[in-house]
């Protein structure tokens, strides 16, 4: 079993892997100003959370968006489990075909999904990560990455709106029982929740339209279960996709 870990925008996720299983152990806040002693706190507690022991990590790998988080977090990681966790980034064996304009400035977590997609899944594939940002990515029948695009995620969005409006509150993320809301609130909620959903609709519509075919639609990210079920297309929901694809990636450099 492999020790997994994803530093994102907002969170650092942690998991576990090995040939039968990918899972989620938990979710720590992305915090630049924490030292490495303090992150080893966090993860072994949620090892031990989790009734994991450093004898059973025979590795350790890491995907960042983070560039002055991902010393810090793989220091942590040898402090906890003795083993240097592998970088996802240049050099490392992925497998995966990118054709985009620029191939390094693809994101290491998109890289990472991509592989677990392909791996599991039918192609051609349009696989979302909603998290801090909504991103959509693309794959064709090849298994070939030809691009995607990003958009504001759901918090994002009602952060902005409520920072830039005089008169609008912060709210959860809810969906309200209707979808045309009687009230601030539940219209705040509406446009999130089914917005969010329409744009997805559409979104796909459009990337099947030029890609001359229908796609099978794959979801991951925090924010995926809120939003999904409110789409009119079937998405699959995969909590550990990611989780997935780093055991790949790992095993492919070994």
């Amino acid at each position: 079993m492999i020790l997994a870990v994803d530093i994102g925008n907002s969170s650092v996720i942690v998991g576990c892997a090995d040939e039968k299983e990918s899972r989620i152990i938990g979710r720590l806040a992305a915090q630049r100003q924490k030292t490495e002693d303090e992150y080893a706190v966090d993860l072994q507690h949620l090892m031990e959370r989790n009734q994991l022991t450093s004898a059973e990590i025979e590795g350790a790998i890491v995907a960042s968006v983070v560039p002055p988080m991902s010393d810090v977090i793989r220091e942590a990681i040898r402090r906890v489990v003795g083993k240097r966790p592998l970088l996802v980034g240049p050099g490392v064996k992925t497998g995966l075909n990118i054709l985009i304009d620029n191939p390094g400035q693809l994101g290491s977590g998109l890289v990472v999904n991509a592989v677990a997609a392909i791996e599991k899944y039918p192609k051609p594939l349009i696989v979302l990560d909603m998290s801090t940002a909504t991103v959509v990515s693309v794959i064709d029948r090849e298994g070939r990455y030809i691009g995607g695009m990003i958009c504001p995620g759901v918090m994002i969005s009602l952060e902005a709106l409520a920072s830039g409006t005089s008169q609008l509150p912060r709210i959860g993320l809810e969906a309200p029982e209707k979808v045309v809301g009687r009230n601030t609130v539940d219209a705040i909620k509406s446009g999130a929740i089914y917005g969010s959903a329409a744009m997805i609709d559409g979104l796909i519509a459009r990337i099947e339209e030029e890609l001359g075919e229908e796609a099978t639609l794959v979801s991951t990210g925090r924010l995926s279960a809120r939003i999904v079920p409110y789409c009119t297309r079937k998405i699959i929901y995969d909590e550990s996709l990611l989780m997935r694809g780093l055991w790949l990636i790992w095993k492919k450099n070994q």
